[in-house]
Protein backbone atom coordinates (compact mmCIF):
# COMPACT_ATOMS: atom_id res chain seq x y z
CA UNK A 1 0.00 0.00 0.00
CA UNK A 2 0.93 3.42 -0.68
CA UNK A 3 -0.21 6.39 0.57
CA UNK A 4 -0.08 9.96 -0.41
CA UNK A 5 -1.80 13.60 0.79
CA UNK A 6 -5.19 12.73 -0.50
CA UNK A 7 -4.51 8.64 -1.42
CA UNK A 8 -4.10 5.27 -0.32
CA UNK A 9 -3.26 3.45 -3.54
CA UNK A 10 -3.97 -0.15 -2.65
CA UNK A 11 -2.95 -3.37 -5.00
CA UNK A 12 -5.65 -5.66 -5.60
CA UNK A 13 -4.83 -9.63 -5.03
CA UNK A 14 -6.58 -11.71 -7.44
CA UNK A 15 -9.87 -12.54 -6.16
CA UNK A 16 -10.58 -8.56 -5.54
CA UNK A 17 -9.48 -8.07 -9.40
CA UNK A 18 -12.08 -10.77 -10.16
CA UNK A 19 -14.80 -8.23 -7.75
CA UNK A 20 -13.10 -5.44 -9.96
CA UNK A 21 -14.10 -6.58 -13.80
CA UNK A 22 -17.92 -7.12 -12.47
CA UNK A 23 -18.34 -3.47 -12.11
CA UNK A 24 -20.86 -4.56 -9.48
CA UNK A 25 -20.00 -2.61 -6.02
CA UNK A 26 -18.77 -5.81 -4.59
CA UNK A 27 -15.10 -4.81 -4.55
CA UNK A 28 -16.43 -1.31 -2.79
CA UNK A 29 -18.20 -3.60 -0.21
CA UNK A 30 -15.41 -5.36 0.41
CA UNK A 31 -12.86 -2.41 1.28
CA UNK A 32 -15.66 -0.33 3.06
CA UNK A 33 -15.54 2.30 0.54
CA UNK A 34 -18.76 4.27 -0.92
CA UNK A 35 -19.62 3.26 -4.60
CA UNK A 36 -18.30 4.68 -7.58
CA UNK A 37 -19.74 4.75 -11.01
CA UNK A 38 -17.03 3.50 -12.63
CA UNK A 39 -16.76 1.48 -15.94
CA UNK A 40 -13.98 -1.01 -17.56
CA UNK A 41 -13.32 -0.33 -21.18
CA UNK A 42 -13.30 -3.54 -23.33
CA UNK A 43 -9.51 -2.30 -24.19
CA UNK A 44 -9.24 -3.10 -19.83
CA UNK A 45 -11.17 -5.93 -20.23
CA UNK A 46 -9.53 -7.77 -22.44
CA UNK A 47 -6.20 -7.02 -20.67
CA UNK A 48 -7.35 -7.87 -17.56
CA UNK A 49 -8.68 -11.16 -19.39
CA UNK A 50 -5.23 -11.74 -21.13
CA UNK A 51 -2.19 -10.16 -19.01
CA UNK A 52 -3.59 -8.88 -15.85
CA UNK A 53 -5.42 -11.61 -14.29
CA UNK A 54 -2.97 -14.72 -15.48
CA UNK A 55 0.14 -12.84 -14.23
CA UNK A 56 -1.43 -12.35 -11.04
CA UNK A 57 -2.41 -16.08 -10.63
CA UNK A 58 1.31 -16.91 -11.41
CA UNK A 59 2.80 -17.37 -8.19
CA UNK A 60 6.43 -17.39 -9.54
CA UNK A 61 5.85 -13.84 -10.23
CA UNK A 62 5.36 -10.96 -7.87
CA UNK A 63 1.95 -9.69 -8.04
CA UNK A 64 3.04 -6.51 -7.64
CA UNK A 65 4.38 -5.90 -11.12
CA UNK A 66 1.02 -7.22 -12.63
CA UNK A 67 -2.15 -6.08 -10.80
CA UNK A 68 -4.18 -3.17 -10.73
CA UNK A 69 -3.37 -0.66 -8.33
CA UNK A 70 -6.72 1.01 -7.44
CA UNK A 71 -6.67 4.68 -5.65
CA UNK A 72 -9.14 5.61 -2.84
CA UNK A 73 -9.50 9.23 -2.13
CA UNK A 74 -9.15 9.71 1.74
CA UNK A 75 -11.69 12.50 1.64
CA UNK A 76 -14.60 10.54 -0.33
CA UNK A 77 -13.79 7.27 0.80
CA UNK A 78 -13.91 6.13 -2.89
CA UNK A 79 -12.35 4.86 -5.86
CA UNK A 80 -10.74 7.59 -7.98
CA UNK A 81 -9.15 5.77 -10.70
CA UNK A 82 -6.25 2.77 -11.10
CA UNK A 83 -2.67 2.62 -12.20
CA UNK A 84 -0.83 -0.66 -13.60
CA UNK A 85 2.50 -1.72 -13.80
CA UNK A 86 2.82 -4.08 -16.74
CA UNK A 87 4.98 -6.73 -15.59
CA UNK A 88 8.14 -6.91 -13.57
CA UNK A 89 11.45 -4.86 -14.43
CA UNK A 90 13.23 -5.14 -18.00
CA UNK A 91 16.89 -6.04 -17.71
CA UNK A 92 17.49 -2.84 -17.92
CA UNK A 93 15.45 -2.21 -14.97
CA UNK A 94 12.57 -0.13 -16.01
CA UNK A 95 8.75 -0.96 -15.52
CA UNK A 96 6.16 0.48 -17.50
CA UNK A 97 2.98 1.94 -16.16
CA UNK A 98 -0.27 2.76 -17.47
CA UNK A 99 -3.52 4.55 -15.62
CA UNK A 100 -6.86 6.14 -15.72
CA UNK A 101 -9.25 8.27 -13.72
CA UNK A 102 -12.94 7.82 -13.51
CA UNK A 103 -14.80 10.44 -14.86
CA UNK A 104 -16.19 12.28 -12.08
CA UNK A 105 -12.12 12.73 -10.50
CA UNK A 106 -10.80 14.15 -13.86
CA UNK A 107 -9.03 17.13 -13.96
CA UNK A 108 -8.77 17.31 -10.21
CA UNK A 109 -4.92 16.35 -10.06
CA UNK A 110 -5.59 12.97 -8.69
CA UNK A 111 -3.75 10.85 -11.59
CA UNK A 112 -0.55 13.42 -10.77
CA UNK A 113 -0.38 12.51 -7.28
CA UNK A 114 -1.13 8.66 -8.03
CA UNK A 115 1.99 8.52 -10.37
CA UNK A 116 3.75 10.89 -7.87
CA UNK A 117 2.86 7.87 -5.08
CA UNK A 118 4.21 5.48 -7.79
CA UNK A 119 7.53 6.88 -8.30
CA UNK A 120 7.99 7.42 -4.37
CA UNK A 121 7.33 3.29 -4.28
CA UNK A 122 9.84 3.00 -6.79
CA UNK A 123 12.13 4.23 -5.63
CA UNK A 124 12.25 2.28 -2.75
CA UNK A 125 12.62 -0.69 -5.13
CA UNK A 126 16.32 -1.59 -5.75
CA UNK A 127 15.67 -3.49 -8.80
CA UNK A 128 13.95 -0.49 -10.46
CA UNK A 129 15.95 1.83 -12.29
CA UNK A 130 13.26 4.06 -14.83
CA UNK A 131 9.16 3.88 -15.50
CA UNK A 132 8.28 4.25 -18.85
CA UNK A 133 4.54 4.98 -20.21
CA UNK A 134 3.03 5.95 -23.49
CA UNK A 135 0.13 8.38 -24.16
CA UNK A 136 -2.28 8.97 -26.87
CA UNK A 137 -1.22 12.05 -28.56
CA UNK A 138 -4.29 13.79 -28.48
CA UNK A 139 -4.60 12.85 -24.49
CA UNK A 140 -3.54 16.06 -23.38
CA UNK A 141 -4.27 15.30 -19.74
CA UNK A 142 -2.63 12.14 -19.74
CA UNK A 143 0.93 13.79 -20.66
CA UNK A 144 0.72 16.63 -18.44
CA UNK A 145 0.59 14.02 -15.62
CA UNK A 146 3.50 12.54 -16.97
CA UNK A 147 5.61 16.14 -17.12
CA UNK A 148 4.39 17.12 -13.82
CA UNK A 149 6.31 13.92 -12.69
CA UNK A 150 9.30 14.72 -14.63
CA UNK A 151 8.84 12.45 -17.13
CA UNK A 152 10.88 13.00 -20.34
CA UNK A 153 9.35 12.62 -24.16
CA UNK A 154 11.90 10.16 -25.53
CA UNK A 155 10.26 9.35 -28.74
CA UNK A 156 6.79 8.61 -30.47
CA UNK A 157 5.34 6.31 -32.94
CA UNK A 158 2.27 7.15 -34.86
CA UNK A 159 -0.36 7.93 -32.32
CA UNK A 160 1.38 7.81 -28.66
CA UNK A 161 4.03 9.05 -27.43
CA UNK A 162 6.18 7.93 -25.41
CA UNK A 163 7.90 8.75 -22.10
CA UNK A 164 10.91 8.08 -19.56
CA UNK A 165 11.73 8.98 -15.76
CA UNK A 166 14.54 7.70 -14.57
CA UNK A 167 16.27 7.13 -11.36
CA UNK A 168 18.13 10.19 -10.00
CA UNK A 169 15.48 12.32 -11.26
Amino acid sequence: MIETERLILKPLTYEQLVKYIKCDNSLEIELKLNETSRTISSELKEAFEQTILPNVADKSKNYLYSTLWTAISKIDNKMVGDLCIVGEPNADGEIEIGYGTYDEFQNKGFMTEIVSGMIEWAKNQPEIKAIVASTDKTNTASFKVLEKNSFIKIGETGSLFNWKWEMGN
